[in-house]
């Protein structure tokens, strides 16, 4: 039976038999849909399935892959030493020293009295013929014949002060001669006022006179009253 609206609404009255197979006809497309989106996923879903299966089964079939090797160990740096020599080119020569022993021997007898007088210097008593050497730079200001020291050179030292050498056997250097520390200037011997086989060393300062060698090679840096031999 239609249903009756009031006059103002009759133009929107749908038969209830229409309305029907509307609701129907739309539920039966949903119901359609529905089923085909169901499939779909199924299907998607099964084809995941078989991706997932041939992915695992390829990873299970591969050959595994040989292990890195480890990294070689690094050589230790080495310690550098100093100086140390470039290739081709030769290394400097060590410095030469600026103060030296006279002789290779114990010292005898030491500045000041001695026998009832005073001793200027400082004895080494060194074997016959040793070589006596410049104790500093400079140069010969006298070498020969000399009163009580038989055979002497004098040497004018690299700090102004006289340097005397007595007692020796035979001089090899001459007047005017510039020398180095360490240049052999003549050979121990006993000549003059001597007991034995010696060298007479003395240290004359200029305004002052004969002063005790000892300190004045302390203050170079040598312990000349220490000998190791």
């Amino acid at each position: 039976m239609p249903v009756t609206l009031p006059l103002p609404l009759r133009k929107l009255t749908v038969p209830s038999i229409g309305r029907r197979r509307v609701t129907t006809q739309v539920v039966a497309t949903t119901t359609a849909l529905c089923a085909g989106f169901g499939l779909f996923a199924a299907g998607a879903d099964s084809d995941n399935e078989k991706i997932n299966t041939v992915a695992a089964t390829a990873v299970a079939q591969a050959p595994a892959e040989p292990a890195a090797a480890p990294a070689p160990a690094q050589p230790a740096a080495q310690p550098v030493s100093f100086p140390f020599q470039i290739p081709g080119i030769p290394l400097p020569p060590p410095p030469r020293p600026t103060t030296v022993r006279p002789v290779d021997a114990v010292v005898s007898s030491g500045f000041g009295p001695r026998w009832g007088a005073n001793h200027f210097g400082i004895d080494f008593a060194g074997n016959q013929g040793v070589p006596i050497k410049s104790v500093t730079d400079g140069t010969v200001i006298e070498a020969g014949p000399a009163t009580g020291f038989g055979l002497w050179v004098r040497v004018q030292q690299d700090d102004g002060t006289v340097g005397v050498y007595g007692h020796m056997q035979d001089i090899l250097v001459q007047v005017g001669q510039p020398v180095r520390a360490g240049d052999v200037i003549a050979t121990v011997g006993s000549r003059g006022q001597s007991t034995g086989p010696h060298l007479h060393y003395e240290v004359h300062q200029p305004g002052v006179g004969k002063i005790d060698p000892q300190p004045w090679f302390a203050a170079r840096g040598m312990d000349v009253m220490n000998f190791p031999g």
